[in-house]
């Protein structure tokens, strides 16, 4: 520590002068350099993965009363397997609608969504339901456990509505809340559990299918910041460790830049797309 302070008390004694605002300055500029590197260097990684979520040319309308509100309008865009990104923007910016079209909870109003060679507007409300179970693992802002069920029946919900045997669900759903570092709250209630454990049994809830595609709506907006960084770790650790693709929806820009791509939103359109494929 000495040795750090001492260097450090040289730094601001020499072209810095004293003004420790251009120290922190430079040092935000070396962080925004050093995270630009460390995103293209793992996206560089993916450049020969295959395109998992394709939406061309998608809008989505509604009608509200007498008045056609344009959620989303002209979107294209790609993900490719093994992705880590957020998708960001102000409220009403059409990001929650974009993650529930991936899903499979809604349909666009014109163009087309392929997603893991599945064209979603071709198919029926059963093959949506299986498509939805077998391929995405969602992820939500108010957790939605089950309050009379505990946190290992609460995660195997997903293997349940699959029909797994239940002899046969207990391997994988062991596995999710090891992931999770909840083994020792699997006899608890949801009541019984803080925020971020709550949060964490809906991440088990989400990886226990493995599915290819994490969705996660606003996974942080209702955690303190240790919390809220605990969430992005773990879904960081699943996807590097499964290969499991991972959207994040977020307005936290904290949270966005944990990530290895953000795309931006504004009154239903791309605005940015940090893509360095």
């Amino acid at each position: 520590m000495a040795d750090r302070y001492t260097e450090l008390q040289k730094l601001i004694g020499t072209q810095y002068a004293g003004d420790l605002s251009a120290v922190k300055a430079d040092l935000s500029k070396l962080e925004a350099e050093g995270l630009v590197i460390r995103r293209a260097t793992r996206q560089n990684k993916l450049k020969d993965a295959k395109v998992l979520v394709s939406l061309k040319n998608v809008s989505k309308k509604y009608k509200t009363g007498g008045e056609i509100v344009e959620a989303l309008a002209d979107i294209n865009l790609e993900i490719r397997e093994g992705e880590f990104m957020a998708v960001c923007g102000p409220s009403g910016s059409g990001k929650s609608t974009l993650l529930n079209l991936i899903g499979g909870l809604d349909k666009p109003t014109e163009g087309e969504i392929l997603v893991n060679n599945y064209n979603l507007q071709k198919l029926k409300d059963r093959e949506l339901s299986s498509y939805r179970n077998e391929t995405i693992g969602f992820i939500f802002q108010f957790f939605y456990l089950q309050p009379y069920l505990n946190v290992l029946q609460n995660a195997e919900i997903p293997l349940v509505f699959r029909g797994v045997r239940r002899s046969e669900r207990v391997a994988p759903t062991q596995k999710a809340i090891e992931q999770i570092n909840l083994t020792k709250r699997t006899k608890h209630l949801p009541k019984e559990l803080s925020g971020g454990e709550t949060q964490r049994v809906g991440i088990a809830r989400a990886v226990v299918g493995s599915p290819k595609i994490i969705l996660a709506d606003e996974p942080s907006a209702n955690l303190d910041r240790a919390n809220a960084n605990e969430v992005v770790n773990l879904l960081r650790q699943i996807n590097q460790d499964s290969k499991t693709c991972v959207i994040i929806v977020t307005h936290d820009e904290l949270i966005a830049d944990q990530t290895d791509r953000i795309v931006k939103m504004q009154d239903g359109k791309i605005v940015s797309d940090s893509n360095l494929l």
